[in-house]
């Protein structure tokens, strides 16, 4: 039901123009965002502060005619802006690394197999000949150290950086490599993104041809300061079949929209499981959601 009211929003904006920079409001318009929930439309349309006057017009006509459409309840509208250009390009500077490539393996939600898969997705790479780093970017709850069998601590170089602990040729950072497997990570904002910065520019990466960052879970400050600043090749989005994570990773998925990173893809876990008894595939969590949403 939601994919077609979203098909019927998108035909009726198509029809109209962002005033400022004339592209049409399609699904192909980055700088627009529906997400439909139980019949209540959220449009977020990304302007130019400057320019808000203009998008007056705009803003009655889609909400008069959006709540017309059949199975629609409630229409929200809101015009949002990005920093300045300036700030932007200071921000940029704020994630250095010496690669070819930065993926995020992010998810909408935890505990749908993001860690696994970034680990692996590592490991493959690395076995087609890839030089490759992966970057634990969760400090709440890190667990690449457990999930790469590392214990250990890095130590500082003599450019007083540290350097990333190694297994399966695979140079690795995390701050549970730095603090003791019990305690919790009690941080504010600033303190994880400052976690987050040293991690980046505090590491003796080398030159790779790879970077896999394991992003925490959601789409919260961590995630959205990472995919703005650390220069994103693309995105992996990860999720299991019910309907419950597909909506935290459709969220993801428009978050990297707004801000210009490529999605790779859509991986599905926990799809089914093989009974040792009838050898046969069972469906626990549903099926196929991920390629309907992909």
């Amino acid at each position: 039901m939601s994919e077609q009211i979203l098909k019927l929003i998108y035909d009726f904006t198509k029809n109209y123009n962002d005033p400022s920079s004339k592209l049409a409001l399609d699904e192909n318009n980055k700088n627009l965002s529906i997400v439909i929930k139980n019949g209540n439309i959220n449009l977020t349309l990304t302007i130019d502060p400057n320019q808000k006057n203009n998008y007056d017009e705009l803003v009655n006509i889609l909400k008069t005619n959006i709540v017309k459409i059949k199975g629609v309840l409630t229409v929200n509208i809101v015009l949002t802006s990005e920093k300045s250009s300036n700030h932007s390009n200071q921000e940029n500077k704020r994630f250095k690394i010496n690669t070819n490539n930065i993926i995020a393996i992010a998810s909408g939600k935890g505990g749908v197999g993001k860690s696994t898969f970034a680990v692996n997705f590592a490991v493959a790479l690395n076995n087609i000949g890839k030089n490759v780093g992966l970057l634990d970017a969760d400090i709440y709850g890190p667990s690449i150290p457990r999930m790469m069998g590392i214990s250990g601590k890095p130590e500082l170089n003599s450019n007083k950086k540290l350097v990333p602990l190694e297994r399966y040729d695979i140079k690795c950072m995390s701050i549970g490599f730095l603090i003791d497997v019990d305690t919790p990570t009690i941080w504010r904002g600033p303190m994880v993104m400052k976690a987050l910065e040293q991690m980046f520019n505090g590491v003796e990466w080398g030159k790779l041809d790879y970077l896999i960052i394991d992003l925490p879970p959601g789409t919260g400050d961590a995630q959205l300061s990472l995919a703005q600043n650390s220069k994103l090749s693309g995105s992996i989005i990860i999720s299991t079949p019910q309907d419950v994570a597909l909506i935290d990773a459709r969220k993801g998925i428009n978050m990297f929209k707004k801000v210009n990173v490529p999605i790779l893809g859509l991986v599905e876990n926990m799809s089914y499981f093989i009974c040792d008894q009838c050898n046969q595939k069972h469906y626990i969590f549903a099926s196929g959601g991920a390629k309907k949403e992909a």
